[in-house]
């Protein structure tokens, strides 16, 4: 009799323990689910491929960074520190002590550089993919740039397509996802999307696109939907903060992603006050506040998420 009360005491207690230790593991899974996750770009904040904006960024709030590739000028490709492996590693050390994640490689030499005509562009492509594989990093960002505007140079068209077929390809092999920035319209970017015809090449949507020319943020959104935004740069031109800046409604944009179903990074590139637009930490800190208060206000967003990606 007393070896059963004891079976069954011992039961008992296994049973609690498990429950508590899958009660543990469903809020540590859950915690993975978030469905908005807010960034900064290091070479906004200023540390463009230095290790201290890790430290930074935490310190503003932020759950992950998007780090640059680094300088292009007239060089074959770009000045990458994180082609050497220790650098690589340091970085990837430094984000999982300050429990950081690296939600995206940039190539933002692209914004002054022609990614239509630039003939080196495969090597820059390859540089940045073979990166952003070697960190486990899933999304690099490519700006079509002032010199791809398909708006006022509607010519380059075809070999931006071309190009970008190419990359998708090159992408897909390294398993990682290409998000463009375009000056077109949800409309034509949408079109440019499936003209290219790659699961690996998607939009990275920015909201500062659709504002400063007078387009629906929300409706935008809407008509590239959600399998076609792969991350989001989740401010406007300098001038105010989020918060104060008449242009965004982010309650009515959340409300738009949470319909579409759409989950992944928001990043913030600009947005900062006029008065002071160098200071970092003043500026950063506020908008990621402001994003975070928004975007992850509740547990309820976590319900019915289908990640993008």
């Amino acid at each position: 009799m007393e070896n059963q009360k004891r079976r069954t005491f011992i039961s008992s207690i296994a049973l609690l323990t498990g429950g508590l230790l899958l009660s543990d593991q469903w809020v540590m899974a859950s915690d993975k689910k978030t469905r908005y996750k807010v960034a900064v770009i290091d070479l906004m904040i200023l540390k463009r491929q230095k290790l201290s904006a890790l430290p930074l960024a935490q310190e503003i709030g932020a759950d992950g960074l998007e780090i640059d590739m680094g300088g292009l000028g007239n060089r074959e490709t770009f000045d990458n520190k994180l082609a050497d492996a220790k650098i690589r590693q340091e970085y990837l050390d430094k984000a999982k002590e300050l429990n950081l994640e690296i939600c995206s490689l940039a190539m933002t030499g692209f914004y002054a550089q022609s990614f239509a005509t630039r003939p080196t562009y495969q090597k820059m492509i390859r540089d940045c993919l073979d990166t952003a594989k070697a960190m486990g990093v899933k999304v690099v960002f490519l700006p079509l740039g002032v010199q791809g505007d398909l708006v006022k140079n509607p010519e380059l068209r075809k070999p931006i397509i071309d190009r970008l077929k190419i990359a998708g390809k090159m992408a897909s092999k390294a398993g990682v996802v290409i998000g463009i920035e375009s000056a077109l319209d949800a409309t034509g970017e949408l079109k440019l999307l499936k003209d290219v015809d790659s699961r690996n090449v998607k939009s990275y949507f920015n909201f500062s696109n659709a504002i400063k020319n007078g387009r629906d943020l929300c409706n935008e959104l809407r008509i590239l939907g959600r399998k076609n935004i792969i991350q989001i740069h989740a401010t406007n031109e300098d001038g105010v903060w989020l918060q104060n800046d008449p242009k965004i409604n982010l309650h009515k944009v959340k409300e738009t992603l949470d319909d579409l179903g759409w989950g992944g990074w928001l990043v913030v590139e600009r947005s900062r006050d006029a008065a002071q637009p160098t200071n970092v930490k003043y500026n950063f800190s506020a908008n990621t506040s402001y994003l975070k208060s928004v975007f992850q206000n509740n547990a309820s967003s976590l319900r019915g998420t289908k990640q993008s990606h």
